[in-house]
Formats: C-alpha cells, structure tokens, sequence
C-alpha cells in the first residue's frame, strides 16, 4: 500500500491560478497583490481588524512577545502541551518561560493553574508579561475562563491558534481572543502555503509595528535607514497565492477532517479502553488531527508506542501526542505548574492518519489494522 501520511498538503484548482498570476506578473519576491488579498481573506474569516502574512508560525509569536515589548527578566506563561515552536520564541527575546499544565476537558491550558501561577509570581514581585494559549489539535481552549482571568491580571494573551483555523467558541473564531493571534500554514496545517504563517490582532499599533519590523524595519526614507532591529519575515507573493486558492477551500477540509474524526470514534470508541477529545458544548473545533487515547490500566503501558510500530510497518504514519515541554531537556531548568494531564496524555496518547485528501476506502484499512492489533 502507498504511503498513508498523517496530514499532507491538500492542493485544490484556484492555487495554481493564484500563483500562475505572480508568475505572469513576475511579482515573485516578497509582499504583493497576492499578500493582499490573502490578509483581507483573514481579516474576514476570523472577524479580526488586522493580519500579516508571515514565513512560520514561530515567526509570528517572535514578532508577538516583540511588539508586546517582551525582553530580558520578562516571564511569560506558556502552555506546556505543545510544540516547542510555541516556547521558542519567548527564548529568542531572552525572556523565561513558565509552564503550565492542561485541564483534561480541552487539553489546553488549565485556567486554576494559570492563575495560582500568577498570583504565585506576583508575590515574588514577578508580575507575568505575558501569556500564550495553545488550541491544541484544533480544540479550542477554555478562552472565556483563561480571558477572564488574564483581563483581572491586566495580562496580554497571545493565541496559539497554528492548528485551530476554523475552530472557535461561542461563534468567536480562535484567534480574535487576545491581544495576538498566531496561526501556521506547514504543510501539514488544515490550510498550507507550503510554509507560512500569519499574525492577526485587533490593534492597529500591533499590526503597524509587525509590518514594520518583518521586513527589516527599514525607515521610509529614499535610502536604507534603520532605527530597529528588523526580520526578514514576510511571506513572499507566490506563497500567499497558495493561501488565498486554500483559503477558497477552507470549509471543506474543516468538514472533511470532522467527518474522518466521526469514522474514527464511530469505529473505535465502544472498545474498551479507547477514548477521544470531546467537544465542550459551544466548542467547534476544526479536528486538524483526530488523537486517540489508551487507558493504561486496560491496554497496559505503552500501547500507543505498540500500536504505532505496528502501523508504521504497514507504511501508515501516525504519532505520538505531543511530549510537554516541561518533560524536554532544553527546558529542564524552567518552572511548571503541574497536574500530571498532559503526563498522562503524552503516555496514553496516539494521533491518527486525518488529512482531508484520505479516502474512506485508505481510513477504513487504517480503522481495521488498528481493530487487528488491538485483538
């Protein structure tokens, strides 16, 4: 059988046009009609004022903490369950990140241990500068509590929104709840420009000074002048042709992934042991990748790790849950505050082959395999 990947890109017709057009125009670099476009596409879809077209995810929470004035001595609360791309960045402005653990109802960051980290700090005159959430595999986050809480604190949020385009609450799109929002077009994103990102916020200040500092901060003046340390961010015009033909297909790859998630616990839940992320009520989420739980204390320790050997032989990519980032070695020394959720999640944990290019024909061979192994 021929590579079943966990999320591929999934191209649809308008790409092509999109890109032939900078081609035709030969507006290949940086910025262009293109960006435009796919900003405004953004701006409409989330409900946000401003957004800026970016080369990752990463970039965008580095221009973030940046035009938040993150810096040296700063602390920034971090979600622990989640890449280390979210974290990285609070490194790159030399501030030091704390971790907290997840509640167990959306996997995201557990709004109790937020705020006991917060008053902890501010005993010790450490005020947090900032926070960042994480909607983890496209559920969103308990914004309602984690808002209200950051609000009293007088805190800025940044939203980790890299996997949760079209996932949202109470009607409220995923990144339009904080200061910052951060989304992530990779490749294997709900929508990909090959490689990309963008940063969205309400505040035109915010969005005047990541424009400015993406592309090298560079003065208007008639010769190269620089009063700021500049990045060379942005996306480039070929790209962005690339999200505006995706951004056209945004809806159907939101229904399809939820229609391949139903398959999956249709299939699988009633067996005993095997669980899945629910939706809390008023909670959309995208189900960028549907993830799969396995009770240790019915299947054993590391069934996860079994399962995914055993599927990885059979030329099926799947993949463990992310490893927190409280458990990684470049973060040993950091602060955390813990409640063993994302432990548990990391050790139970499995995510399943969800790209919206998968037929039904490709997931049911998956869905039997795992039936096979589990039996």
């Amino acid at each position: 059988m021929s590579r079943v990947w966990l999320s591929s890109p999934h191209m649809g017709e308008k790409e092509k046009e999109f890109v032939a057009q900078a081609f035709d125009s030969n507006w290949v670099a940086p910025l262009g009609p293109n960006v435009d476009a796919f900003e405004n596409q953004l701006v409409d879809y989330v409900g946000i004022k401003g957004a800026v077209s970016l080369c990752s995810g990463t970039a965008a929470i580095h221009l973030a903490l940046l035009s938040l004035g993150i810096q040296d001595t700063d602390i920034v609360l971090c979600q622990s369950f989640t890449f280390a791309a979210t974290a990285f960045p609070i490194n790159y402005v030399h501030a030091e990140p704390v971790f907290i653990d997840s509640e167990s109802y959306t996997w995201n960051m557990d709004p109790k241990l937020l705020e006991k980290a917060i008053m902890d700090l501010m005993t010790t005159g450490k005020k947090p500068a900032a926070i960042i959430v994480v909607h983890l595999y496209g559920m969103p986050a308990d914004m309602d509590e984690i808002m209200r809480i950051a609000n009293h604190y007088n805190i800025p949020v940044i939203e980790d929104a890299a996997e949760a385009l079209g996932s949202s609450n109470k009607n409220k799109q995923c990144g339009s709840f904080g200061s910052v929002g951060i989304l992530s077009f990779n490749g294997n994103k709900i929508i990909t420009t090959s490689g990309g990102g963008a940063l969205l916020s309400d505040d035109e200040n915010i969005i005047s000074k990541v424009r400015h500092l993406s592309a090298q901060a560079k003065e208007p003046a008639p010769y190269y002048l620089h009063k700021d340390i500049g990045y060379n961010y942005r996306m480039s015009n070929i790209c962005a042709g690339i999200g505006r033909g995706q951004m056209e297909v945004l809806p159907y790859r939101i229904s399809k992934r939820r229609e391949i998630h139903e398959r999956y616990r249709e299939e699988l839940e009633l067996i005993d042991g095997i669980s899945f992320l629910s939706e809390p009520e008023n909670f959309f989420s995208n189900r960028w990748l549907t993830t799969v739980l396995f009770d240790k204390s019915v299947h054993g320790e590391g069934k996860n790790e079994l399962l995914r050997l055993h599927l990885e032989k059979l030329n099926i990519e799947s993949r463990a849950l992310w490893k927190p980032l409280h458990q990684q070695p470049v973060f040993k020394n950091c602060k955390s505050y813990l409640n063993g959720v994302s432990d548990r999640l990391y050790a139970e944990g499995l995510c399943l082959p969800s790209g919206s290019n998968m037929t039904v024909e490709t997931q049911n061979i998956v869905i039997k395999e795992i039936k096979n192994f589990l039996n």
